[in-house]
């Protein structure tokens, strides 16, 4: 195993723990409700104070990666993770958990601001970073569909408090590792304030994060949506709930790892990531005819895997856009306002989701996550017959100068 490879296992790793952590204390939270004696309002903090954290500290975290190297802000923020999920698994009261939430969330943050930099910098080459950020998107994915199987076996197995101990022995490793093979990308000086206007200079950087907001959107919604559904209205518990789940991940598995580097090779990321956004969109509009007593075969699996085919598709492709589009003095402001983006779409799409499902109904939640893509879907067209202008020898020589009206 080279260097690079274990690199990006120890950071594909560490993304893993941050996006587990987000979901595996979901089905958790009756039982530490019940435990430590929170009252219903107060238990959303739970998730709030570890999101909210998470959100605040990555544009900081990622500029401070430009001016210091994102080697150690990476370790800092691997070793405060572990420690707060040491801390998490003692909780002896709500609020020693919620301020443990809170700084297990800056410390996730901090870490992951940088980890997009980091394999950018790892992977010069354009197949070698693609694949690796197809390793991320399915490390992403896969943390969203583990995390509620892993919470249910836990908690029904052992203990809530094992949710957040089980970090601390993989922290431990994951940081001894970093050390020895984990090199990170050099300090330049960060200099133009906290978002520099040379970050947003080049626009295929900015619509590939409108693109990304509108597909974790999508994702987010259909996850939030989803779990109500089979739990409320097809009965079914925290761990089959996770099983659920499980056919797309194996989906978003085979597209992302399997074949959306290959047909990025042959057709474009652009083009690939455009037939992605439009299956997403499908898979959406499939879900929004969810019937209130149907069932998970008919009823949400087609839709959730035609869904989780364009994901697989699309997330590689428009997180290889973004970061290619950044010069090396912005990488990691760039990875953490590109990380920044992912969490804003998660935001609201569950924000919402969880309004409209209350009020109008689970159909209508679908349906505002496929508007949402299919504005996406119009971007990514816009970037496709964008970049065929830029191939086109008769208007390639006006591209830089309306690059730069942009």
């Amino acid at each position: 195993m080279t260097t690079k490879t274990v690199a990006l296992a120890t950071l594909a790793a560490t993304q893993l723990m941050v996006i587990l952590d987000g979901t595996v204390v979901t089905v958790a939270l009756p039982a530490i409700r019940d435990d430590l004696g929170f009252g219903d309002a107060s238990l959303s903090w739970v998730v709030n104070g570890f999101l909210l954290a998470f959100a605040l500290v990555l544009l900081p975290a990622g500029r401070a990666g430009d001016a210091f190297g994102t080697r150690p802000v990476f370790l800092a923020g691997l070793s405060i993770f572990t420690l707060a999920s040491a801390w998490c698994g003692v909780a002896w009261d709500p609020i020693s958990l919620v301020l443990a939430r809170f700084v297990q969330g800056l410390g996730g943050g901090i870490a992951s601001a940088v980890v997009l930099g980091m394999i950018a910098g790892l992977y010069a080459e354009p197949r070698e970073r693609l694949r690796a950020f197809a390793v991320l998107a399915f490390v992403g994915s896969i943390g969203a569909s583990v995390g509620t199987v892993l919470g249910g076996v836990l908690t029904d197995v052992a203990s809530w408090r094992w949710a957040f101990l089980i970090n601390v022995p993989f922290g431990i490793i994951a940081l001894i590792v970093a050390l020895r093979a984990v090199e990170g990308t050099p300090p330049t000086g960060a200099k133009g304030g906290l978002l520099p206007r040379g970050l947003f200079a080049q626009r295929r950087f900015t619509l590939a994060n409108l693109i990304l907001l509108t597909l974790t959107f999508g994702g987010f919604t259909f996850q939030f949506v989803t779990t109500l559904y089979l739990q409320d209205v097809l009965g079914f518990g925290a761990l089959s709930t996770g099983l659920a789940f499980l056919p797309v991940t194996v989906v978003i598995a085979i597209a992302t790892l399997g074949f959306s580097a290959t047909l990025a090779e042959r057709f474009g990321s652009e083009r690939v990531l455009l037939v992605g956004v439009l299956a997403f969109v499908a898979g959406m509009v499939y879900l929004v005819r969810i019937p209130e007593a149907g069932g998970f075969p008919l009823d949400v699996l087609p839709g959730a895997v035609v869904m989780a085919l364009g994901f697989g598709l699309a997330m590689p492709q428009v997180t290889a856009l973004a970061m290619g589009a950044l010069a090396p003095e912005h990488a990691g402001i760039g990875s953490g306002l590109t990380t920044t983006t992912q969490q804003l779409g998660g935001f609201l799409g569950t924000l919402i989701a969880a309004g409209l499902v209350t009020t109008v109904g689970y159909g209508a939640a679908y349906a505002s996550a496929a508007i949402a893509l299919a504005t996406g879907a119009a971007v990514a067209a816009y970037l496709l017959v964008d970049a065929a202008r830029a191939r086109d020898p008769k208007v390639s020589e006006r591209v830089p100068d309306e690059a730069a009206r942009f």
